[in-house]
């Protein structure tokens, strides 16, 4: 299964009672130019789940940074980087 359909399967699975109502998933573009995405946690299995803070830096573009901050994981990354930064969130969530 590719991360986009693993992604749309960890969501559909906290999509129970009115989780989905207040909170979600936001991937978005930044100025960089490169991804944001943040994946709200509380009300989750994950809510209280550790997370190291991963830094990836190979070059101006190609670069990414995933962490736990508070009830979200966010993670940031270069043009090309997207595909990490959801496996960083799959990986922690498996």
């Amino acid at each position: 299964m590719d991360s986009i359909s693993r992604l749309c399967a960890w969501f559909e699975r906290q999509c129970v009672g009115e989780w989905h109502e207040d909170h979600g998933i936001k991937i978005d573009t930044i100025d960089n130019p490169g991804w944001s995405m943040k994946a709200d946690l509380a009300g989750t299995g994950l809510q209280d789940k550790e997370f190291p803070e991963i830094r990836v830096e190979r070059s101006q573009h190609d670069w990414f940074v995933a962490r736990r901050n508070d009830q979200a994981f966010e993670a940031f990354g270069g043009p090309m980087n997207l595909n990490e930064m959801v496996e960083s969130f799959l990986a922690w969530t498996e």
